[in-house]
């Protein structure tokens, strides 16, 4: 595509596609937990995770620009590595971690929704039910047609960033320097891996790549896009998290980690501002959970042509693909089974390994699609170490989503190894095994 092709999307527009991707259920899921593992640190932890945010940034910066693509991530692996069961398990890795962000998503959802519920009607069984809801929803809207939530989703990623814009302006007042000094920092063995446990919420600037046909001059607004939309991301959170440990004490912390946004809005806002939040916080998650089943879906669907998922993942249910309701199935599994440390966990660390796998595929093509080589070798040595960091603090704190993550890992490079031997793909079943 030449600079000269007149594209849909503006510059703006591709930004709003990053910052919608990314300020999503997120930030409203993970907060709690950054705050409850780096305290007074937890803006630090952010700017961590922000930081490998930007480097790869560069990376799917100029491999959208060389090979503009729906298919984003899987068409990078593809060009840099060539067809084989590496590559295959990785984008089967990929399609899985979208899953593990909708469980995310859920989570949350039914987490701001209790807030809302007598004391007398929280309950072990009502949040698996609201869990389910925020799931069983957002399929049955897919199947019907997604057009109504895509309409309202510029409308959606506005309310969000302005509420939170309200919340950091109107509580700035109520930030009580001391929380944040030093002495009220944890261990930096403990704030790296906080960070790299929120990575998640910065999943989501990918998603530029996957529109890089249809952006206007693109050699000169999709690096733009990628690396505006995710600075001013790390600016807004590393905002977000001086107020929540500014504002709420330490105690509350503890307490409200799952919601605690909202939170930190009642010192300013009162009662008003802390339903505003978990308003706003339904409504995002639920929005994320939608977006991220309509693009997942459609994943399957190219990743099952191109034979790396069964083939009744290219068969449509009322008209749309069939991959929503194998998404929806094996969210709400997952969802319902895992707690949201070990659900932040698995997601982060996934994405952490295919950004790692992005940033190695830039810097193996960096002479074709004219990047900086030794930026995107740093980018890559950078998601390794922090996923390594992320999975020895989770074998010695949460041993279970440890496990769990090399379970999906290790399913997903045997799902490919067995899908491509049973259809007879011995080139790229056994490629990268000899």
């Amino acid at each position: 595509m030449s600079d000269e092709a007149q594209g849909a999307i503006s510059l703006p527009g591709a930004v709003a596609i990053g910052i919608g991707g990314m300020v999503g259920g997120g930030i409203f899921a993970v907060l709690g937990e950054a705050v409850s593992l780096a305290h007074g640190a937890t803006p630090i932890a952010f700017a961590l995770a922000g930081c490998i945010a930007l480097l790869t940034a560069h990376s799917y910066a100029k491999l959208s620009v060389a090979f503009p693509s729906q298919g984003g991530t899987v068409v990078f692996l593809d060009k840099a590595f060539g067809l084989d069961s590496l590559t295959g398990g990785l984008n089967f890795l990929l399609w899985l971690s979208y899953l593990v962000t909708l469980s995310l998503y859920a989570t949350a959802f039914a987490s701001y929704a209790e807030t809302f519920l007598p004391s007398g009607m929280q309950s072990s069984l009502m949040h698996h039910a609201l869990v389910s809801v925020a799931i069983i929803v957002p399929v049955l809207l897919n199947l019907l047609g997604a057009e109504l939530i895509s309409k309202s989703e510029t409308l959606i990623v506005v309310v969000k960033l302005v509420l939170l814009a309200v919340v950091v302006v109107s509580g700035a007042s109520y930030v009580e320097p001391a929380r944040l000094s030093v002495s009220t920092w944890a261990p930096m063995s403990a704030v790296v891996p906080a960070g790299m446990i929120i990575f998640v919420a910065y999943e989501g600037f990918e998603l530029i790549a996957n529109a890089a046909e249809d952006i206007r001059n693109p050699t000169v607004n999709l690096p733009r896009a990628f690396y505006v939309s995710v600075g001013l991301v790390v600016a807004l959170y590393i905002l977000v998290a001086v107020l929540t440990v500014g504002v709420v004490p330490e105690s509350l912390i503890a307490s409200s980690k799952d919601y605690v946004l909202a939170e930190a809005a009642r010192p300013a806002l009162g009662q008003f501002g802390f339903s505003l939040v978990g308003i706003a916080a339904m409504l995002a998650t639920l929005s994320a959970i939608n977006a991220t089943i309509y693009g997942n879906a459609r994943l399957g669907l190219i990743l099952a042509k191109d034979k790396e998922l069964p083939e009744f993942m290219e068969r449509k249910v009322w008209n749309q693909p069939s991959g929503v309701l194998t998404v929806g199935a094996m969210s709400l599994c997952m969802a319902n089974t895992l707690d949201l440390q070990s659900i932040a966990m698995i997601a982060s660390a996934g994405f952490l390994l295919i950004f790692a796998a992005v940033n190695l595929a830039g810097a193996k093509m960096a002479p074709v699609i004219g990047g900086s080589r030794p930026l995107m070798v740093v980018g890559g040595f950078v998601c390794i170490v922090a996923l390594v960091m992320l999975l020895w603090q989770s074998a010695m704190d949460n041993p279970t989503a440890c496990w769990a993550f090399f379970v999906v890992l290790a399913g997903a490079f045997l799902f490919e190894f067995l899908l491509c031997r049973v259809r007879g793909l011995t080139t790229r079943a056994w490629h990268a095994f000899r």
